[in-house]
């Protein structure tokens, strides 16, 4: 990944938090980018969006915004503010114009996995922690996945219905990392999202969790994408 000194904002999805980004943290920064890491409450899309413009506005320059899961939902949203060049969606929801979460997942295709989610309480969901390693994290250590398991943060439903109003990838080039292996979003419909943007596109072989199983691959994605904004005009 080459040294451009850029600012790359990463956007944590339901269920979880932003230390799992850390490992790609630990390659973006060790090149040489600035790089902060979003700590989203996922009570509603609107408060995910103030947070993580809030991001956005504490640095003063253009920005790389880069969400897994429902975190691309965020950052189509977020990313109409005018320091984002560039949108890396891993393994995530890029939903259009009044599209939300609830509305991408509400008429899955026959055989296509069901996510574990339980039943909500209190107007929040969780994933049911027997089932989380084979839904979510296949590919990572019975450890870690059970520490995933373990310490889910409550995802809220305004956060699952919330929808979007005006899609950022319509007028900002994109880049989308499709998860061969997720159980979480169907790689079928990580593809179908990925060509609707028109995004440049890779595939992993990995899990939902592909940020923390294969931080390289994620990390080499969001190089392309800061490669090709900061390369200078031919």
């Amino acid at each position: 990944m080459p040294t451009t000194g850029s600012h790359i904002v990463l956007v944590h999805g339901g269920f979880v938090d932003g230390s799992g980004w850390q490992q790609v943290y630990d390659l973006l920064t060790s090149d040489g980018h600035t790089v902060t890491v979003v700590q989203n409450p996922t009570i509603s899309l609107e408060g995910d969006v103030a947070t993580t413009k809030q991001a956005l506005d504490a640095h003063a320059g253009p920005s790389i915004l880069v969400g897994h899961s429902y975190g691309g939902v965020v950052i189509t949203e977020a990313g109409i503010h005018p320091a984002v060049e560039a949108l890396v969606y891993i393994a995530a929801f890029a939903p259009d114009k009044g599209e939300s979460v609830n509305t991408i997942i509400a008429d899955p295709p026959p055989g296509a996995p069901v996510p574990p989610i339980l039943p909500p309480t209190d107007g929040f969901l969780f994933l049911d922690r027997n089932k989380f390693a084979g839904s979510f994290a296949a590919d990572l250590s019975p450890g870690d996945a059970a520490f995933m398991a373990d310490s889910q943060v409550p995802w809220g439903l305004e956060a699952l219905n919330g929808a979007v109003s005006e899609p950022a990838w319509r007028a900002k080039p994109s880049w989308y990392l499709v998860a061969t292996e997720d159980r979480m979003i169907p790689p079928p419909a990580q593809r179908a999202m990925s060509e609707r943007m028109g995004a440049t596109t890779t595939e992993v072989a990995a899990s939902h969790a592909v940020y923390v199983s294969q931080p390289r691959a994620v990390g080499d994605l969001i190089a392309q994408a800061v490669d090709s904004v900061t390369a200078p005009s031919r």
